[in-house]
């Protein structure tokens, strides 16, 4: 998998980027039919390793729709992650901020 283009495409917009699973997907297995949920799982750790995270946190299997590439290294990034963190802590039933979900009812699709 080499996502230096994906990388070098969120450098060039700033921090931030919106690519759809079809695009993630040619560069990630070209050859596979569909993707799946390993192959997701996949492409998110070579993303991590190039400094980079993902909005929604879990990629989609459909390849009809687009996610967020964000560097983490951003201002932008360090709150995806720390939403995520505080998401995933609400999720342990250690909630952070009393009525999270029910203020921001679209965060826990997309953080968690």
């Amino acid at each position: 998998m080499d996502f230096t283009i994906v990388a070098h495409a969120v450098e060039v917009d700033h921090g931030i980027k919106r690519f759809s699973m079809r695009f993630i997907k040619r560069y990630a297995a070209p050859d596979r039919v569909r993707l799946s949920v390993e192959l997701c799982e996949q492409i998110t750790q070579a993303l991590d390793g190039l400094g980079l995270t993902t909005l929604p946190r879990r990629l989609p299997t459909s390849e009809t729709e687009d996610v967020f590439v964000i560097q983490k290294k951003s201002p932008l990034g360090e709150a995806v992650i720390i939403a995520a963190s505080v998401a995933m802590m609400e999720k342990m039933g250690t909630p952070v901020l009393p009525a999270l979900f029910e203020r921001f009812p679209e965060a826990r699709r997309h953080l968690t």
